[in-house]
């Protein structure tokens, strides 16, 4: 499955729309909607649903610097909600999965550590609640997903294809009719040659077959080294890139963010959700910063290394990342001018302490959100210490987020949509 190219298509209709009567207010959205080929491209030129920006104001949350073991967390990997509201965040330090109430209070701990029945030996990013209750942990280290019923007690093992070893951050994707869980089906290549894909479980356990999410003709922009032993490579900082989610609905969300373009690949064909977007450009000093980082990092690996790769841009990408809400909603996250959170003296201190020059500059946390058939909601945006990793868990008005606080405790939070003032 992949995305068609513009340059092949041809305009078939052109709509040109925007509230009117009751709906007519400032701001209100002006939307066309086209036609192209199989597939229909709706585009906001202005304007919001919503009107006004929300925010994400913080209700409730889980977490201590020091107390009782099950509130002090140490590397979450992946939160997930019940239906009816109980909270689980699985933390791979440990590892254990903890169930919280909804008021926050630690239920129990569901599974163990171990190789045995209900339990997990290493548990990476993936865990997730399946729509009738049932919770799905993945254990690459005994090559596995175990299966909790709603109440955390072990229901049964399903084993992974391809083996067990291979881990990653990424979490579980969960429809009506399956699970989809990331794996490389070629692990035995070189690295550069891997081919990712998607294992779709039924929900009973059997493999139903691989999936592949759609591509984009882009050539990645990255930077490399290499020795006798070793190589190694990163990307370059704020180059655009491709991003997929897989949503809820049952089917793959995504794009190539050198525009602002999100493609939902929908049974019935295409839909292409555009949005007029004024470019943010990349602060100078935060991009000299950051390739100070890479090039010291390189030369220590690998001797007389030099820059290879192209240059920074001037302008960040108009996105960079996306997720899709239970509902099927578009959570776009958009990009924001970096502002500066440590002055020069700290970052000297941090330096003479750690010898690395620290970035002193984050960009806030935003998104667009849009209804799964192209409409723009309006813009929400996230409190300081918000956090995109674990994927966080979005609920109609409900948003569940890893966040640390000035030192650095990571807490589950509970957020509700507020109207900005």
């Amino acid at each position: 499955m992949r995305a068609a190219s513009t340059a092949s298509l041809v305009l078939a209709a052109t709509t040109v729309l925007a509230c009117t009567g009751d709906d007519a207010r400032e701001g209100a959205p002006v939307v066309t909607r086209d036609t192209v080929g199989d597939t229909l491209v709706v585009r906001t030129e202005s304007g919001s649903l919503w009107g006004a920006a929300r925010d994400l104001a913080p209700t409730a949350s889980i977490g201590v610097l020091e107390g009782d073991d099950a509130y002090m967390f140490g590397s979450v990997s992946s939160i997930g909600v019940t239906a009816d509201g109980r909270i689980l965040v699985l933390d791979n330090q440990v590892p254990i999965l903890r169930m919280f109430g909804p008021d926050g209070a630690h239920i129990r701990d569901v599974g163990s550590a171990g190789e045995g029945p209900g339990e997990y030996e290493s548990p990476d990013g993936g865990m997730s609640v399946l729509p009738d209750g049932r919770i799905a942990v993945r254990d690459p280290g005994t090559g596995k997903i175990v299966v909790f019923d709603s109440q955390g007690d072990h229901l049964d093992d399903w084993r992974l294809p391809y083996g067990g070893g291979f881990s990653t951050s990424e979490g579980f994707y969960v429809d009506s009719e399956s699970l989809l869980t990331m794996t490389i089906t070629n692990l035995g290549a070189p690295v550069t040659e891997w081919v990712r894909g998607y294992i779709r479980f039924s929900h009973d356990g059997t493999v139903r077959d691989t999936l592949f999410a759609p591509g984009w003709d882009f050539e990645e922009w990255r930077v490399s080294g290499q020795s006798e032993n070793s190589s190694s490579s990163t990307g370059v900082p704020f180059a655009p890139d491709t991003n997929v989610y897989y949503s809820p609905l049952g089917y793959f969300v995504g794009g190539l963010s050198t525009d602002y373009r999100i493609e939902l690949f929908k049974p019935d064909g295409i839909l292409r959700i555009e949005r007029a977007w004024d470019p943010v450009p990349v602060n100078s000093e935060e991009a000299s910063a950051r390739r100070r980082s890479i090039e010291e990092s390189f030369r220590e690996r690998f001797q007389g290394w030099s820059w290879n790769g192209p240059d920074i841009p001037d302008t960040k990408p108009p996105y960079s990342g996306l997720f899709v809400a239970e509902d099927g909603r578009i959570w776009v996250v958009v990009a924001t001018p970096s502002e500066e959170f440590m002055s020069l003296a700290e970052a000297a201190e941090e330096e003479r302490a750690t010898g690395r020059a620290p970035n002193r500059f984050r960009a806030p946390v935003a998104f667009d959100v849009f209804e799964p058939d192209g409409r723009y909601l309006g813009r929400v945006n996230a409190p300081t210490g918000f956090s995109l990793s674990p994927r966080p868990v979005f609920r109609g008005e409900t948003v569940w987020a890893v966040t640390r606080d000035e030192f650095d405790v990571p807490r589950v939070t509970r957020f509700e949509l507020v109207p900005n003032d």
